[in-house]
């Protein structure tokens, strides 16, 4: 089965109930998006994807969060879980996927998609409480993370745009099968997680310091 690009979603601001800063998680399909890399968290452009709107940039945002995937199968999944229909966007996705494992691909696999794009997965998405809200659902930071499959995060390796209907092929994958809720689990401080993340190598150096410190402090 030749995994493809389902839809690509743009967020723009909307008011946020949980936050006083307003949010662009309020995604909707767009004919293209153009991708590119932001820079920094802090003092970069914001979302890789161009014109899409991101409110929080303290914890949204830059080269490592740049694109954020979700896997078609999965919003399948939480739909029957939940018994609700769940648009393409509905997670806050920049790309809604079909046809490739996205919530267990390897920290530091690249993926093409279509002709010229390349992205690398960066890690998880950990949710929030404008997540929370935008689902409207009792319990929902709880039950998200006991599920432990979050979407992932992606860089941008080479820029360009991307339609519905691209394809996406893995280029390469690291040998040290760390995946992404590998990653989930350290930032809930599951102990083996971090230290398979921290062995591995495979974060960017800000998050690997903090995960070598937990290590190192017993902070667990």
């Amino acid at each position: 089965m030749t995994a493809t690009v389902l839809s690509v979603n743009m967020g723009t601001a909307q008011p946020n109930q949980a936050k006083k800063t307003p949010t662009g998680i309020h995604k909707l399909p767009a004919d293209r998006i153009e991708v590119r890399a932001p820079g920094p968290k802090h003092g970069g452009l914001g979302s890789g994807v161009v014109g899409d709107f991101i409110g929080d940039r303290r914890h949204h945002g830059g080269d490592y969060q740049a694109v954020y995937a979700v896997a078609r199968e999965e919003l399948d999944w939480w739909g029957r879980h939940l018994d609700r229909p769940l648009a393409n966007g509905m997670f806050g996705e920049n790309l809604t996927t079909d046809g490739i494992d996205v919530d267990h691909a390897l920290i530091g696999e690249r993926w093409q998609v279509g002709e010229q794009v390349v992205l690398e997965v960066c890690g998880p998405r950990i949710p929030c409480g404008t997540f929370r809200q935008h689902m409207g659902e009792r319990g929902w930071l709880k039950t998200f993370v006991e599920h432990e499959l979050s979407g992932a995060y992606l860089s941008v390796e080479v820029p360009g745009q991307i339609r519905a209907g691209d394809s996406i092929t893995v280029l390469s994958r690291p040998a040290h099968g760390v995946d992404v809720p590998t990653v989930f689990r350290a930032f809930y401080n599951d102990v083996d997680a971090i230290r398979a993340v921290v062995d591995a190598g495979c974060l960017n150096a800000d998050e690997h310091a903090e995960f070598e410190a937990k290590l190192k402090s017993g902070d667990r």
